[in-house]
């Protein structure tokens, strides 16, 4: 007589973003069955615009969705930097087909909302994973091998593990690590979309255009098949201490920090309306976020500053991750979840660490700003491929993150 089938491994997911749906899926494939639990009353994506590097193409068809949540991107074929005091351009680099066979995948563009509905989709149509808005999880208890997790609408979930995608703020971090609030950067962005014809003609570039300006920077690229364009103007506020997270915006307050830039890409902000702001934060790489049965990924792991454009690409990677060590190990979620910290950590730190220089980087003034201009116009594509290898060629070579 054969043995009977191993019961399936239940994990609770916090969190329902780009990343809780990602590790969802990964799980499910894995062999799990997954509640996800999500704060908000249904599940989506707030903000508008995100990039998306190579990398993150990889992870996506390691998942088997790529396909599937790619319909809506838009495929551009430059990344530029000019400078946004002069209006010259400062480096280009293409993203065309030497740049796709070197990473052996293309760049994209795409409304993370395009993002989330498709990975949202999946699991909707997944008979191993249940789907929960209105429960925001607020704490955990584990117990006799399993977690006891609990939520703010008087609920509680048994199971045998527990993510926590629940963000920067994230409740599941706060019991593992402990670190307190998120560190404050000075960084605020404002973010905002505008209908493709009031676009200036000659800036409808099929390309993520970043304008360089003295402790400021402002980026535009096509969204939605060329219906909209995707605007984000950060600047540095370094008295502005406490956190901001999709407020309204003041226009008046943006167009102050950005009095230097040329008339055309000015234009863009005067045009723009119903801007919402986030004053932008991160934490320290830490060396441990997992104890035991219960585990972090995404923003709850390791948040990073926007300058490497990373963010929703390092949670599906790590989704990827953790899907490799359950699947290897299904009986042991405890020694899964810490190999796939241990192979996630020093990556992720490295976004964290390089997005504040490449933030300085952008940001840049006085000599400082000349010197990076000469830098970065010296470089050919081949150097820039190069320099970008670590991030962009990632799971590249091998059979996944």
């Amino acid at each position: 007589m054969s043995a009977a089938p191993t019961a399936k491994r239940t994990v609770i997911v916090a969190g329902g973003g780009i990343g809780g749906m990602a590790a969802a899926i990964g799980l499910s494939r894995a062999g799990c069955k997954v509640t996800v639990l999500e704060r908000a009353a249904e599940f989506g994506e707030i903000g508008a615009g995100i990039q998306l590097g190579p990398n993150v193409f990889h992870a996506l068809k390691t998942l088997g969705v790529a396909e599937r949540t790619l319909e809506n991107a838009v495929y551009i074929d430059k990344l530029i930097m000019m400078d946004g005091m002069t209006g010259d351009k400062v480096a280009e680099i293409p993203v065309d087909a030497p740049f796709r066979e070197h990473f052996r995948n293309p760049y994209a563009v795409i409304h993370r909302a395009d993002l989330h509905a498709p990975l949202h989709a999946v699991n909707v149509a997944d008979p191993d994973v249940t789907l929960l808005p209105r429960h925001e999880v607020t704490g955990f208890v584990k117990r006799a091998g399993r977690v006891e997790v609990h939520t703010a609408n008087g609920a509680s979930f048994t199971g045998d593990a527990l993510v926590g995608c629940d963000g920067v703020r994230s409740k599941v971090r706060e019991a593992i690590v402990g670190d307190g609030d998120p560190k404050v950067s000075g960084h605020i962005a404002y973010r905002a979309v505008l209908p493709i014809e009031e676009m200036p003609e000659d800036l409808r570039w099929n390309a993520a255009c970043l304008w360089a300006g003295p402790k400021c920077h402002m980026v535009h690229y096509p969204l939605r098949g060329w219906k909209l364009f995707n605007i984000v103007a950060t600047f540095h506020h370094p008295s502005r201490t406490t956190e901001g997270h999709n407020e309204p915006g003041d226009r008046d307050e943006l167009l102050s920090y950005f009095v230097h830039l040329p008339a055309k890409p000015r234009s863009i902000l005067e045009k723009s309306r119903n801007w919402r702001r986030w004053v932008l934060v991160d934490r320290e790489p830490v060396g441990n976020w997992s104890d035991g049965n219960v585990t972090l990924l995404g923003d709850a792991a390791h948040p990073t500053l926007q300058y490497f454009a990373q963010g929703a690409c390092m949670a599906i990677e790590d989704a990827v991750t953790l899907m490799h060590e359950v699947t290897a190990s299904p009986d042991d979620l405890g020694g899964a979840f810490r190999r796939y910290q241990d192979r996630r950590i020093t990556r992720t730190a490295r976004i964290v660490l390089s997005s504040r220089e490449l933030g300085r980087l952008y940001h840049a003034a006085g000599v400082e700003r000349l010197v990076r201009n000469e830098i970065l116009g010296g470089k050919t594509p081949a150097d820039f491929y190069r320099s970008l290898d670590w991030i962009y060629g990632y799971g590249r070579d091998a059979a996944g993150p």
